[in-house]
């Protein structure tokens, strides 16, 4: 079926809670050995419980992606549990600061920089040679809704994403050849753990989109997964918008 997975291996950054985790129990289900990645050792214990209590296959590797050298050890560690090729890559991890453009410290830029884009460029460059070498494989970048427009208060987050949402066109450019998809999702206001601090403001953002609500991390991980499946077969370079119709206002 072209939504099975059984027989390949997905890393899933991110992975302990909110869109990371619904992905990786998204994928566990439809066969796929999961490797759930992030800082949090106890979530991600419990993320994998959850992947093998369904019945799925799942290892934890901790990771802070922060650090180049942690990020290149995600990846060792990845290929030597799948067997020397990952086939499906989904990066979801990310840090979203807020806030005006002077209050921006150092220290964010550098945190900003290093896990929005960095990490992914790292684990494309490691991942995806054993993809091209094993003829196919997809990679899924989650990017955001404000890297298409504008919004105060912002700018360091969307930026981030922008960036990486020209990664995944030109890493779509160098690897489809080979039959490497790389895709992207764009979401929108969506209610998970790390949008709680948000309060009214979460659903005050998505009242301007069509739906009107905010979406949920099943939401995403729903298109996360069509990008990674052979149903998306003949897609290349797209970034797939999963926000209540934003793009459309």
């Amino acid at each position: 079926m072209e939504m099975d997975f059984i027989g390949k291996t997905a890393l899933v950054t991110g992975s302990t809670s909110g869109i990371g985790r619904a992905t990786a129990l998204k994928l566990a289900e439809r066969g796929a050995h999961v490797i759930v990645s992030g800082r949090d050792a106890e979530r991600g214990r419990a993320t994998v419980d959850a992947i093998h209590q369904a019945g799925g296959a799942a290892d934890f590797i901790p990771a802070n992606l922060n650090d180049a050298e942690d990020v290149r050890e995600l990846a060792r560690r990845a290929l030597a549990i799948s067997g020397g090729r990952v086939d499906i890559l989904v990066n979801n991890a990310g840090i979203f600061p807020f806030g005006p453009t002077p209050e921006v410290s150092d220290e964010q830029l550098e945190a900003v920089a290093a896990v929005n884009v960095n990490a992914p460029f790292i684990l494309v460059a490691e991942l995806a040679p054993a993809m091209v070498a094993g003829n196919g494989g997809a990679v899924v970048n989650v990017t955001t809704m404000v890297a298409n427009f504008g919004m105060a208060g912002m700018a360091l987050y969307g930026s981030s994403k922008a960036a990486l949402q020209l990664l995944t066109k030109a890493w779509a450019a160098e690897f489809g050849p080979h039959n490497v998809r790389v895709n992207a999702v764009s979401p929108g206001p969506t209610r998970t753990e790390g949008t709680a601090g948000m309060g009214e403001g979460l659903d005050q953002l998505a009242s301007t989109t069509p739906a009107g609500r905010p979406g949920s991390a099943e939401d995403v991980a729903d298109a996360i997964v069509f990008l990674a499946s052979d149903a998306a077969h003949h897609v290349h370079g797209a970034v797939l918008p999963v926000d209540g119709g934003r793009i459309a206002v």
